[in-house]
């Protein structure tokens, strides 16, 4: 099953590679992708699917096509092309960081440590977290925090590791931890966003910006979480992130529907109208997959974490995967990017193919994605 599912994504990759002539896609509209010039957050995924493309088929158009990119990734972080977010990680990790992964090309690691740099700058010492959107002093986003960071702060693990230097190593660690305490709630469950006083460092409240309502719990976030608390586990060794990480997996598996495919919110009303989000089931496969490198097998979550994978993977692949519609542009159908504002509420989102395609190559080949060596 596996197999068959990879080469699917292959021949996809190699298809839009052709059809965006190096654009990026984003998210769909009418069966096809929206594309753009490198200036969104998403854009490290179609690099990170044609690194992985590359790594199992060794076709040479997939190499080209990534190093190209990965060139046009400097251009923007050399001009700060709308960069004035926290998704560097998302960006940088999947295309620098990946070449220097699988070809050891040294300006890609500088280039990728650059990278670092500029989300080290996002580092707010009043309140002690990366601020996620807008710039500094923002009177709406200058103290605020979002579940999706934890997936960037492996850029900064991974700058220390090269540089020695510990000033990533330490703002990592601490954002890791503001988040632990303040996006995960005493039931496993999690905050989208959490805010903070950017001139005093007190906390004031948790919300949502894309789930149903603040107290409510996204189910994208909740992946974010269960991905992020475990790549920072394999960076620090600290247990309680790993136990975090465990805690919100075990959530999110026992609340799967019928097919095993998760609807956008655990809150929302469910009814035959109801948005899914085929993607935050993608990612937290490879979150459990990674959890499960570190745990020994007589761990008594080992078979709950299993399980979770194979029901997620085999309903993704049964009633969502566009395996045996070769024309088709996206990996997954019914995802969503934010059914709160009706923006691509059920399409192909490039996200979610990227770590549908890394849960896979995880599966078949024991692949740990780009997001340490």
């Amino acid at each position: 099953m596996w197999t068959k599912a990879i080469e699917d994504a292959i021949n996809k990759t190699r298809q839009n590679i052709i059809r965006y002539q190096g654009l990026y896609p984003h998210v769909s509209t009418n069966d096809s992708y929206e594309l753009n010039d490198n200036n969104d957050w998403t854009n490290g995924f179609w690099t990170g699917m044609m690194w992985l493309s590359y790594e199992y088929s060794k076709d040479e158009q997939f190499l080209q096509a990534a190093q190209e990119a990965t060139e046009n990734f400097r251009e923007r972080l050399a001009i700060k092309k709308v960069l004035d977010h926290h998704d560097i990680g998302f960006l940088y990790s999947l295309s620098s960081k990946a070449q220097w992964i699988v070809t050891k090309d040294e300006s890609a690691k500088q280039l990728t440590i650059d990278a670092a740099d500029h989300l080290l700058s996002r580092w707010r010492e009043n309140t002690n977290i990366i601020q996620a959107w807008g710039v500094k002093d923002d009177p709406d986003n200058g103290g605020r925090i979002i579940i999706d960071c934890l997936m960037n702060l492996p850029l900064l693990y991974w700058a220390y590791e090269q540089t020695g230097d510990r000033k990533y190593y330490d703002v990592a660690v601490s954002h890791a931890d503001a988040s632990r305490r303040f996006l995960v709630r005493g039931d496993d469950s999690s905050y989208h966003t959490f805010y903070f006083d950017q001139t005093t460092g007190d906390s004031l409240r948790g919300g949502t910006h894309q789930g149903y309502r603040d107290g409510s719990t996204w189910t994208r976030g909740q992946a974010w979480g269960v991905y992020g608390f475990a790549l920072s586990y394999h960076y620090t060794k600290n247990p309680l992130y790993l136990e975090t990480a465990i805690r919100m997996a075990r959530y999110f598996f026992a609340r799967l529907p019928e097919d095993n495919v998760v609807y956008w919110d655990f809150d929302a009303p469910i009814n035959a109208d109801t948005k899914r989000d085929s993607s935050a089931s993608a990612i937290t496969a490879c979150g459990a997959l990674e959890i499960l490198q570190h745990i020994g097998e007589d761990h008594p979550d080992r078979a709950m974490l299993e399980d979770g994978v194979k029901r997620s993977m085999e309903g993704l692949i049964n009633g969502y995967a566009t395996i045996g519609k070769p024309d088709a542009e996206g990996l997954l159908e019914r995802g969503s990017y934010s059914v709160r504002t009706n923006t691509s509420p059920d399409d192909y989102v490039i996200w979610g193919d990227y770590y549908y395609f890394e849960a896979l190559m995880r599966l078949e080949k024991g692949h740990k994605g780009y997001w340490y060596e």
